[in-house]
C-alpha cells in the first residue's frame, strides 16, 4: 500500500491536474447544460467509473501496451472521439424535446429524455474509451509507487482509485455550476433550446479536437 505521504502528494498532484478544465471538464459542462444537473452528475459518475478499467489496465501492464501502440491508441481515440461527436449531434437533433411554447419543460409531447441508465453507460462509454487516461496512467502512477515495498499493482490500482475519486468530487462540481446556468435557461423555450445546442456544438467540439490530436498530444 501506498505511505500516508505519498498519498498526500498524489491527492496534491491529481488536484492541480484536475482543476485545470481539460477534456473531461469539457464534456461534464457540454452533457449538464444538455441534459441538466442531474445528467451532468450522472455523466460524471459514468465518466469516473469508465477510468477504473483503464486503472487495472496500466496496474496489470496492459495500458503500456496502447499507450506505446499507435494502432491500439488511434483506434482506442477515434472511437472515443466519434462516440462524443454522435452524442453532440444528438444533443443538437433534440434540443427542442420536451419544451413547450408556453416556457414549459419537458412538459410537451416528443422524444424521451434518456434515463438515468442510458445517461450512465454514456458516460462510461465515453471515460472508458479515453486513451489520454490511459497515458496519464501510464506516466503518472509509476512516479508515486515505491518498489521496495512491493505489490506494484496493488499500490497502482488504489493510487488511480484515489485520482478517480479526486475527478469524481471536482467534475462533479463543474456539473452543479453548468446545471445552475442551465436552470437560468430553462426559464424560456428558446434559451433553453440555444444552450442545449451549445451543449451539444461543446461535445462535437471535443470529439474533433481528441480526433485531431496526435497520440502524444
Amino acid at each position: 500500500m501506498p505511505t500516508i505521504e505519498t498519498l498526500v502528494a498524489f491527492v496534491a498532484a491529481s488536484v492541480i491536474l484536475i482543476v485545470i478544465p481539460g477534456p473531461s471538464v469539457l464534456f461534464v459542462v457540454g452533457r449538464s447544460l444538455s441534459l441538466g444537473r442531474p445528467g451532468g452528475l450522472l455523466s460524471v459518475l459514468g465518466n469516473e467509473l469508465g477510468a477504473l478499467p483503464l486503472v487495472a489496465a496500466v496496474a496489470l501492464g496492459v495500458g503500456t501496451v496502447v499507450a506505446e501502440s499507435i494502432v491500439a491508441f488511434t483506434v482506442l481515440k477515434l472511437l472515443g472521439a466519434g462516440y462524443l461527436v454522435y452524442l453532440g449531434v444528438q444533443a443538437i437533433r433534440h434540443r427542442r424535446d420536451g419544451v413547450g411554447p408556453d416556457g414549459e419543460v419537458d412538459g410537451a409531447p416528443g422524444r424521451r429524455a434518456p434515463s438515468r441508465w442510458v445517461i450512465l453507460r454514456q458516460g462510461f462509454v465515453v471515460g472508458v474509451t479515453n486513451p489520454k487516461t490511459i497515458v496519464f496512467f501510464v506516466a503518472a502512477l509509476p512516479q508515486f509507487v515505491d518498489v521496495r515495498a512491493g505489490h506494484v499493482p496493488l499500490q497502482m490500482m488504489v493510487l488511480g482509485l484515489v485520482f478517480t475519486l479526486v475527478a469524481l468530487v471536482f467534475d462533479s462540481l463543474w456539473a452543479l455550476l453548468a446545471g445552475a446556468a442551465r436552470t437560468w435557461f430553462a426559464s424560456s423555450p428558446s434559451r433553453l433550446s440555444a444552450i442545449r445546442a451549445t451543449g451539444g456544438g461543446m461535445m462535437i467540439g471535443l470529439g474533433g479536437t481528441l480526433a485531431l490530436t496526435g497520440s502524444r498530444a
